[in-house]
């Protein structure tokens, strides 16, 4: 396996919790060229005290990213959050790659990522892996799974009602925690050669009634998990106040896990990061407090 530990390396939203975390892998791993993006350089302030050099990196101002690209020979690109502009965002960026000569490009995906009008948010990424295929550069995208850390947000609102809600069907998902995804991200910028689109996966689908009995383990209390159709469970998010679209999207979510899209187990974690990924059982437990225990 090749090594670019010497090679300009930047990664895109270092001020995120991925993108962070990135960096902080890149460095303790050696790398020696290492360059973070930032809409907001004097967020970074502690890493330039460590050598790393700071670029202001906005995709919002796409004449800006040439110059803030320039240099570069592996870019990470770290999918922003600027849902519903992510294809004018993040295609600018790749156009601005290519013109400052960046010869491989690291995004991270999601997984199934397609253009259906159906599919959530995955339309956007695939959009943007598409801009990235056309560009002529190699690449790898890294199709993240769910995060493990949504769980603190879902779960510990089926402790306290004793019920989690999900589709009919649900096949399990593969959770993989932020953490195992930034340090895949760094060793693909370390090492991967080439074109190719991987799926960064727990190390095994959890379904609905799996995830209920760890939550009911952990906090001693019971959860019971409730099927719904479609509708139904995208009619009982939006009465519980979340808006229509995040809705759509989070059932669009669990209906690719009845289809069996989140249930894909892949060694790519232990492959780019040295390190098998962590249980979403493991990582509930160390985050007990957060469940209502």
């Amino acid at each position: 396996m090749t090594d670019f530990t010497n090679a300009s390396l930047l990664v895109t939203g270092a001020s995120g919790h991925l993108g962070r975390s990135a960096v902080e892998e890149l460095l303790a791993r050696g790398a020696s060229k290492v360059i973070a993006g930032t809409r907001d350089p004097a967020k970074l302030a502690d890493l330039a005290e460590r050598g790393v050099e700071i670029r202001k990196v906005d995709f919002n101002d796409p004449a800006g990213l040439p110059a803030a690209f320039a240099g570069v020979d592996r870019l990470l690109i770290v999918s922003t959050d600027g849902i519903g502009t992510r294809i004018a965002q993040q295609t600018a960026a790749v156009e601005a790659a290519k013109t400052a000569g960046v010869k491989h490009i690291v995004y991270t995906s999601a997984p199934a990522a397609r253009p259906n009008a159906d599919a959530g948010l995955n339309p956007e990424h695939f959009w943007t892996e598409v801009a990235i295929a056309a560009s002529g550069l190699d690449f790898t995208i890294l199709r993240n799974h769910m995060y493990a850390e949504n769980n603190l947000m879902s779960l510990p609102q089926a402790v306290a009602s004793g019920q989690l809600y999900g589709l009919i069907g649900d096949r399990g998902t593969s959770y993989v925690i932020r953490a195992d995804t930034a340090r895949t991200a760094a060793g693909a910028l370390l090492s991967a050669q080439g074109k190719a689109i991987e799926d960064v996966t727990g190390p095994a689908p959890v379904t609905n009634i799996e995830r209920a009995r760890i939550a009911s383990d952990l906090t001693g209390r019971p959860v019971a998990v409730v099927t719904l159709s479609p509708a139904d469970l995208k009619a009982g998010m939006i009465a519980a106040g979340l808006p229509e679209g995040f809705a759509e999207a989070l059932t669009a979510f669990e209906r690719d896990a009845v289809s069996g899209h989140h249930g894909v187990v892949t060694d790519v974690v232990e492959r780019y990061s040295g390190r098998r990924p962590e249980a979403l059982a493991d990582f509930l437990a160390s985050n007990k407090a957060a469940l209502g225990a």
